[in-house]
This record gives C-alpha cells, sequence and structure tokens, in this order.
C-alpha cells in the first residue's frame, strides 16, 4: 500500500500534472512568488485552501461517495473556469494511467472528465489505499507541482526547493486530518480569490510555459 501512496504522489505519474504550474507561472509574473520566503508562502497558501478542498474531495471520493454528486461538489468550489478545465484535464490524465496501474470496476462509477481530485480518490481506492491516504496525496501535490515549476521558471536551486516543500509537511499533515474530522463528511470550501484571478490571467497569455 505505501509502493501504491508513493506512486500516486510521484510528479513523473504520466497523469499530465507536470504541464500544469498550479498558478505559480502568472504569480512569478506579477511578482508575487520570486524567492525561497515568497514561494514558502505562495505554497502554504495555496494547500489551506484549494488544497484542502482537494483532499477533502479525494477522501471522500476514496470511501465511496456518490463520484457524480463528489464531481458537481468540486465545480461549485472551483468558480474560476480556467481551474475548471485544468482540474478537468489532470482527472482523465489521471483515469487513463489509473486505469492501467489500478484496474478496478471503481473507474467505471466516474463521469466523463472527472475533477482531478475526485479520479485521486478513485486511484486511492483502487490502490487498496485508506481516505486518509488520499487527503494527503491530494494535499502534497498541491505544492509540490507549484514548487517543482517555480524552480524551473526560477532557476532556483532544486536543493532548496525541496527544503521548502519537506518544511510544509506538518501543515501537508494538518490538512489531511482536519478533512477527517470533519462531521458528517462535510467538505472544506475554502477556495481563494488570488488564486481564481491568476488562473483567469494566465489563461489569456499567449506566452505561457505551462498550462495553467
Amino acid at each position: 500500500m505505501t509502493a501504491s501512496l508513493l506512486t500516486l504522489a510521484d510528479s513523473r505519474l504520466p497523469a499530465g500534472g507536470h504541464t500544469h504550474s498550479g498558478g505559480v507561472e502568472q504569480a512569478i509574473a506579477a511578482g508575487l512568488v520570486r524567492d525561497p520566503a515568497s514561494l514558502a508562502a505562495f505554497l502554504l497558501r495555496r494547500l489551506v485552501t484549494s488544497g484542502a478542498v482537494a483532499a477533502g474531495l479525494a477522501a471522500a471520493a476514496c470511501r465511496g461517495r456518490n463520484l457524480p454528486v463528489l464531481d458537481a461538489e468540486a465545480d461549485a468550489r472551483t468558480p474560476s473556469p480556467a481551474l475548471r478545465a485544468a482540474s478537468r484535464q489532470q482527472g482523465r490524465g489521471l483515469v487513463r494511467v489509473g486505469r492501467r496501474a489500478w484496474p478496478s470496476p471503481l473507474w467505471d462509477a466516474l463521469p466523463a472528465a472527472p475533477h482531478h481530485p475526485v479520479a485521486l480518490g478513485v486511484a486511492a481506492a483502487a490502490g487498496g489505499l485508506t481516505p486518509r491516504d488520499a487527503a494527503a496525496a491530494a494535499a502534497y501535490l498541491s505544492v509540490s507541482g507549484p514548487a517543482t515549476a517555480a524552480q524551473r521558471l526560477l532557476a532556483m536551486d532544486p536543493l532548496t526547493v525541496a527544503a521548502v516543500t519537506a518544511r510544509l509537511a506538518p501543515e501537508i499533515d494538518a490538512v489531511a486530518e482536519d478533512c477527517l474530522s470533519r462531521a458528517d463528511g462535510e467538505l472544506s470550501a475554502d477556495t481563494d480569490p488570488l488564486l481564481d484571478l491568476l488562473a483567469e490571467v494566465h489563461a489569456t497569455r499567449g506566452d505561457r510555459f505551462f498550462a495553467s
């Protein structure tokens, strides 16, 4: 089971995540991210908002909640059309690789082009993981992808970026635990208008390196 979790959270899993910056490309263009300290602040902000939402959705999907309903819940918590499109692109990619990595009838219950956290929860269940594992993977991916993108865009020292990500481990664990402790499976709605705005501006650019 540990191997499945490591695979699911690995950026090398060919699910398309490497083509998305999680908003950090536009944050760099806006001068919000420019060094390790500002990157750490951006990652933490993303973790406790969209990362918390993703963790809750992934855990709920892993538990076997109604997947089309969860997908609609994800839509309602993603007001930015650009972010909705990015999430569904990554969801499709994860379904493609997940069906081959962890064959299971669970995949058939997903709607077409599901949001990424919903697909992630199904992948976790198909791989024999727990809702806690699904939440942790979603929370971790909410910071690891943007961190890698920032490293590439700013030519930052890989060891420094790895340290920034590693220092967020307690917060990642806290986000995962919080979504599991909510009564009656309540889902977080802690979205961030700044991330929505960055995504919409980024979508209009013709010179971007990342899809989102």
